[in-house]
């Protein structure tokens, strides 16, 4: 970093994704606030010197709570964690939270100004940062320390105020209600991104509606609780890859070798083959990569459509990162670089790959000798993603890109229900009714006809996409009810048996 005349350090990169493209917004209390145009953080830079301010002397005035909202504050948490209660930290907070979890039957350690290095490691279940994550140096090396100190699966709960999500488009052209001790101001997004930087997993950000109330003139910001679950530093992070694959048997081999092959700076690589009992030979080619390390082979009894193919691939997956890869060779494996680089680098949570950019649909499909169809698929593509755009606030060009990108945790909490091409909807719209704002990178892409294999049906399949729209613009979706329920991960309820090939045996039944 370099140093102004003043003797403060200048921040050449973002706290969050470390990108160094930052966007002056305004001034305030005689400090720079600036926008990362990566990932949309929005921070003082250069930070106020040591001594210029106390970064937790608001906190506990930010977090006081009365009795009932305390006791809602706590009931929510315990929607997400259970009713088990052990030990819990809080910091950053005073009054009548601390008294109503002695009440409940917690163990509680109360921190107003944080010293690392004083509690011991692995303590504490549950700990609770009250409306100080804003005034924090290092949000990142603060957040592994609090990592540190939760046993194993411990629970972490960050409350504070951040910028609303339908406001973020506006932090550029108005001046928000800046507080006096922030020195960062999150979004739900770069909430979640610093936390999952932390090594947590289980991310789930949700409005704080008991939580305290300031006035805001702007109207530019929101009330946030942000949940995570501990989980194990790996070294190296990991991708799944999932294959469906159904009577792929000419390219099936093809994809194989080469997503093999594919190198990953920095990420190891699992592939989860699903086959959904093919005729063409399709099972007996997959059959052959069982054996290998980083393939794990998921077996289905019959063909349910690849929606189910998907869902049981993503039970079975176990990456950071999830991808989805289709067998049939329209899609490029060189893009998976670009796809992935603003996951990793932390500038996004869900990345669409749009084909040709998603800007001139008419090339999207290209059918030799059946120019009518190519139309009929383009147009009709066209008006799909008006649907969504106009129904779901959106502005995407090719929401239904095969190539979804995203990071494991957003599925946490989402139930799905889809079995054909409509899952590609349903993933989409609940990532997005969940809160994540997609990117769209383009990717290449040469689109097949029915001759080599195309399984979309030209009228069942736009009929059951509309009732699928029409089902998801009004479905509740609501990540804390599913958790309830027991049911965190993607259900599989719906999804017919299936079985995970053990690695070295020769002949499989599918369980049932």
């Amino acid at each position: 970093m370099d140093r102004q005349s003043n003797g403060r350090p200048t921040v050449k990169a973002c706290h969050v994704c470390e990108g160094s493209r930052l966007y002056y917004l305004f001034s305030a209390s005689e400090h720079r606030v600036v926008r990362c145009e990566d990932c949309g953080l929005v921070f003082i830079n250069p930070q106020p010197a040591p001594g210029e301010g106390t970064a937790f002397r608001s906190a506990a005035d930010g977090s006081k709570k009365s009795r009932p909202a305390a006791k809602a504050f706590l009931a929510t948490i315990h929607r997400y964690r259970g009713s088990e209660k052990g030990r819990l930290l809080e910091i950053g907070g005073e009054g009548e939270f601390l008294t109503e979890a002695e009440g409940q039957g917690w163990h509680t350690t109360g921190v107003r100004e944080w010293t690392p290095g004083v509690l011991p490691a692995e303590s504490f279940d549950l700990c609770v940062v009250s409306r100080v994550l804003a005034s924090v140096r290092s949000p990142v090396d603060f957040l592994r320390q609090l990592h540190g100190l939760l046993k194993p699966g411990g629970t972490l709960v960050v409350a504070t105020r951040a910028i609303h999500p339908r406001r973020t488009a506006f932090v550029r052209q108005k001046r928000m209600d800046w507080d006096p001790d922030w020195l960062t101001c999150f979004d739900r997004d770069t909430l979640q991104t610093v936390l999952f930087k932390s090594d947590f997993r289980d991310i789930i950000a949700v409005p704080d509606v008991d939580g305290p109330r300031r006035p805001d003139r702007t109207g530019m910001t929101e009330d946030v609780m942000v949940f995570a679950k501990k989980h194990p530093v790996r070294p190296t992070p990991v991708l799944s890859v999932i294959v469906p694959a159904f009577n792929e048997a000419k390219t099936f081999g093809v994809l194989m070798d080469a997503l093999l092959q594919k190198e990953l700076p920095g990420l190891r690589l699992e592939v989860i083959v699903v086959e959904s009992g093919s005729t063409d030979g399709t099972r007996e080619a997959a059959l052959r990569y069982r054996d290998h390390p980083a393939v794990k082979l998921v077996l289905e009894e019959q063909p349910r459509g690849k929606g189910h193919a998907v869902r049981a691939g993503l039970q079975a997956a176990t990456g950071d990162y999830l991808l989805i890869q289709d067998a049939d060779l329209e899609y490029d494996l060189e893009d998976y670089d670009a796809l992935l680089a603003p996951l990793v680098a932390g500038r996004a949570a869900f990345v669409l790959g749009s084909r040709h950019g998603g800007r001139n649909v008419l090339k999207m499909r290209q059918f030799a000798g059946q120019h009518g169809l190519s139309l009929f698929f383009n147009v009709g593509h066209w008006f799909f993603t008006a649907l969504i755009n106009i129904l779901f606030f959106q502005r995407l060009h090719d929401p239904f890109t095969m190539f979804k990108v995203f990071r494991r945790d957003c599925l946490y909490g989402l139930e799905f229900e889809c079995n054909r091409f409509d899952f590609d909807f349903e993933l989409l719209v609940k990532l997005i009714r969940k809160g994540y704002r997609p990117i769209e990178l383009p990717v290449n892409y040469r689109s097949r006809s029915y001759d080599e294999g195309k399984k979309v049906r030209l009228f069942r399949d736009p009929l059951a996409w509309l009732r699928t729209i029409a089902w998801l613009r009004f479905v509740r979706v609501d990540p804390l009810a599913v958790i309830e329920q027991g049911h965190p991960a993607p259900r599989q309820d719906r999804v017919s048996p299936a079985s995970v090939v053990p690695k070295h045996e020769h002949s499989v039944t599918p369980s049932r």
